[in-house]
């Protein structure tokens, strides 16, 4: 083990992240009353350019007057390449109520936009003597976010998860694909005959996670486009939730029950993690630094594996 220890995440759920457009306030309340454990109200891609002010306006509203219940609140802003954000940024720190948690910033490209923001942020904050600090999110959607993923990850205390953003990341990439998230119809392997379709989306991924878990943040898989796919939506969720991401985003109402079902641990695993810790505590107590579960060895790295499981079904239960 390093030196420098390995900080965990924050400690709250974010097995699903739900997006809903500004511009379309009757969905706000709809979005509060869902099982989804994070509602990120969008004024980014989803709102056009001439309806920018008004769905800041619907959002800063319904921030005060929806009842959110314990759900993470985070507002999406625009992108520093355009004019729309720094007022996103004015108007929500400055006349928000506290109930919002986080603001997320899309295609990060640096740590300097990270930066940016926080600059603006704090300023507003001071100058408002603001209750709550805000949190930060950022989604890699570039060549440029997954070549500065552990920077970015690093660049302000504020900084609380990262989501892969798979349309507009392969865009950048110059991706031969229009789907966004899966696999994909040309990226395939040939053996004995068959086709085999391997993930394009693996090794970003694992990038994100590597740069999160190496700072203490939560890793996030992004929007799956077809929602009528819910085999393939689950398939994605189940491969993200292996590497260690936490949760998936949400684009339709379907899919909230998915992503909260995928990464919940089911009673199973939670019981088979609390007998692994309790055999180790056994063990602990004999003088002994591993000990045998069901037929294989368990040891200390045990113990931090089942910690994660049984954390996250306290965190669900409570």
């Amino acid at each position: 083990m390093s030196f420098r220890t390995q900080p965990l995440p924050p400690a709250r759920l974010n097995r699903c992240q739900l997006f809903g457009p500004g511009s379309r306030p009757a969905l706000l309340e709809k979005m509060a009353a869902s099982a989804a454990d994070v509602i990120n109200l969008d004024l980014e891609d989803s709102v056009a350019p001439a309806d920018k002010a008004q769905a800041r306006a619907n959002i800063i509203r319904a921030i005060d007057d929806v009842d959110w219940g314990n759900k993470t609140l985070s507002v999406r802003i625009n992108g520093l390449d355009t004019p729309f954000w720094y007022r996103d940024v004015v108007d929500l720190v400055e006349q928000a109520g506290d109930r919002l948690d986080q603001i997320m910033i899309p295609k990060a490209g640096c740590a300097a936009d990270i930066y940016a923001v926080d600059a603006l942020v704090s300023a507003i904050e001071s100058a408002m003597a603001r209750g709550k600090r805000l949190a930060f999110e950022v989604i890699i959607e570039s060549a440029a976010g997954i070549c500065h993923v552990e920077e970015i990850a690093a660049s302000s205390d504020r900084m609380q998860a990262i989501s892969l953003g798979a349309a507009d990341f392969a865009a950048s990439m110059g991706m031969a694909t229009t789907g966004i998230g899966g696999t994909q119809e040309n990226y395939y392997m040939v053996r004995d005959g068959q086709k085999y379709w391997p993930d394009p989306w693996h090794w970003a991924q694992t990038a994100i996670v590597a740069a999160c878990r190496t700072h203490g943040l939560l890793p996030v898989d992004g929007p799956f486009g077809d929602f009528s796919d819910t085999e393939g939506f689950v398939a994605q969720a189940r491969r993200s939730a292996t590497l260690g991401m936490v949760g998936k985003w949400a684009i339709h109402p379907s899919q909230i029950a998915l992503a909260n079902k995928v990464f919940s641990p089911d009673e199973a695993a939670v019981a088979e993690a609390r007998e692994i810790l309790s055999a180790m505590e056994k063990a602990k107590a004999e003088g002994a630094g591993a000990t045998v579960y069901k037929g294989r060895l368990v040891d200390i790295a045990s113990i931090k594996q089942a910690e994660v499981i049984v954390r996250q079904a306290e965190l669900i239960s409570g």
